[in-house]
């Protein structure tokens, strides 16, 4: 079984609520999986620092092993991208 961080960015909004509901499906007992809310923030602050250095820009946004998905860039976040990023597989 191959572990996969998983992080999910969300501002806690109706348009991410179903994505991270998704990705929380998907999601194999071997991943790792983390959800930021930017809204709220982190105690630490970790979570912005992480949107800024994954270029993130908008959000819902899914990074998998430290690369944010390239669906994030370009459109919706749909289960075939989530599934062709290795979320779900064991």
């Amino acid at each position: 079984m191959t572990k996969r961080k998983i992080e999910v960015f969300t501002s806690g909004c109706p348009v991410c609520e179903p994505v991270v509901d998704l990705v929380k499906k998907l999601a194999c007992p071997a991943c790792d999986l983390v959800i930021y809310d930017l809204n709220k923030g982190c105690d630490t602050n970790e979570c912005r620092d992480k949107a800024k250095q994954y270029g993130i820009n908008r959000v819902p946004a899914v990074v998998v092993n430290g690369k944010l998905l390239d669906c994030c860039h370009t459109g919706p976040i749909t289960e075939d991208a989530l599934r062709a990023a290795g979320i779900g597989k064991n």
